[in-house]
């Protein structure tokens, strides 16, 4: 089975329906309750891995009453709801089968599905289930609808064409183009004939690459034309394409499903260095900071450099205000905001400040075994990557507000960083 990564089109569930494919298609599909196959699961499961989700519902439905507590059957069910759901036009009922969708698969995650599928599904769910419009433009807009409900029925072609359209109308709609890839790749996923097969998920690649030159920080083009690329044996590519995935929109699950679902098939653990931080640097109110720095990191004798750890903690407290007024690092990094928050340029200059001491004292030859943290960090700060891992690993709400600014100016660190540090050399 494929290594897959495609989820939702978009946190709104109106277009969830016709891009969960790959996570559709290689959910388990055995574990029926003391292997009770009934009659109508064979078939469900055709047109359910068909993605004719109007199909397969009624079918799941039937099943579903007699293995009420089975996770498999719940899962399908759940979400062939769903798919069905998101394409009724009825603002009432669509709520209604939301709901209902939503507490099956509930109840399926209880009953230990773990799988990706229904994570993300239960992820649109969370949502308030209003249509949300694609384009602004009416005939464009006509035609993404048109296309959503030839999904759901699993006519690929008539979806594809409606894509095509709504795209044409409106040269920008990042959907259309994604969309558009999704059909072509998921009718080469479904053909056996492999020049049909590389025909198809060439064409695909073309739709992603137009969908990231609309948009290039949006991850679903980019996870979805990795997926192409995998299936298709080239890994090395697939890898760069979920990289800039995670690269492109790093702060929520479904970037990073592609890149783990990869390395588990490459059978390789991606890490961020270990890099444990022995101080703490907090305060109760403006002027009042409280530095805390862990007994080992103030032994000076034990040679291993983690004294240098003493310097994060006061260069962080050099960014803080005094009272009520802002410090002038922070003042002069952030001109246009006037309430203080961790950031980005403070964690990189703290932790900028313990590298260098550490080499320092590894140049006077103080440090006879360099502690592991501190290693890692030099190694970071000499290849130009420590803004990189502080904004994937070391995040939170202050230093996110950074991200965008970095990205525009240094998206090629961004990457190298997942490609350099996380990603083990083979």
């Amino acid at each position: 089975m494929p290594n897959s990564s495609s989820s939702a089109r978009r946190v709104f569930p109106s277009s969830l329906v016709a891009v969960m494919f790959l996570l559709v298609a290689v959910a388990p599909t055995n574990a029926l309750v003391q292997n009770q196959e009934p009659p109508e699961w064979k078939r469900a499961l055709e047109l359910y891995e068909a993605q004719n989700f109007v199909g397969a519902l009624p079918l799941l439905e039937k099943i579903a009453k007699t293995q009420p507590d089975n996770p498999v059957v719940l899962s399908r069910l759940g979400f062939a709801l769903y798919a069905v759901a998101v394409i009724e036009k009825d603002l009432a009922l669509r709520k209604t089968m939301l709901d209902r969708a939503r507490q099956i698969l509930l109840k399926s995650r209880a009953r230990g599905d773990d799988s990706n599928l229904t994570a993300i599904t239960l992820d649109g769910l969370s949502g308030n289930g209003d249509l949300v419009p694609f384009s602004q433009i009416k005939a464009s807009e006509a035609a993404m609808r048109a296309g959503e409900e030839a999904f759901a029925r699993g006519d690929l072609d008539a979806a594809l064409a409606s894509y095509k359209q709504a795209l044409a109308l409106d040269p920008k709609l990042y959907s259309a183009a994604v969309f558009a890839g999704d059909s072509e790749f998921k009718k080469a996923y479904l053909s056996k004939d492999p020049q049909f097969r590389k025909q198809h998920f060439d064409e695909a690649a073309v739709w992603f690459a137009k969908a990231t030159a609309i948009d290039p920080n949006r991850e679903t083009a980019y996870r979805y034309w990795g997926d192409a690329l995998n299936l298709q044996g080239k890994s090395a590519d697939a890898r760069d394409k979920f990289v800039e995935a995670i690269v492109a929109e790093p702060y929520g699950r479904k970037a990073y499903v592609g890149l783990t679902q990869w390395a588990d098939g490459q059978k390789i653990a991606l890490a961020h260095p270990t890099i444990v931080v022995p101080a703490t640097v907090s305060a109760d109110k403006p002027g009042e900071v409280r530095i805390t720095v862990d007994d080992p990191a103030l032994k000076g004798s034990d040679k291993t450099g983690t004294a240098a750890w003493i310097m994060y903690g006061a260069m962080r407290a050099s960014w803080m205000p005094n009272k009520n007024v802002a410090s002038e690092k922070f003042a002069k990094a952030y001109p246009g905001e006037t309430v203080y928050r961790h950031s980005l340029g403070e964690e990189v200059e703290a932790l900028k400040l313990v590298a260098e001491s550490a080499a320092l004292q590894l140049k006077e030859k103080k440090i006879l075994e360099m502690d592991p943290s501190l290693a890692n960090l030099i190694r970071l700060k000499e290849a130009g990557l420590l803004e990189a891992y502080v904004l994937f690993a070391r995040v939170d709400e202050g230093i996110s507000r950074d991200y965008v600014a970095y990205r525009s100016a240094n998206r090629d660190k961004l990457i190298r960083y997942w490609q350099e540090v996380v990603i083990p050399k083979n």
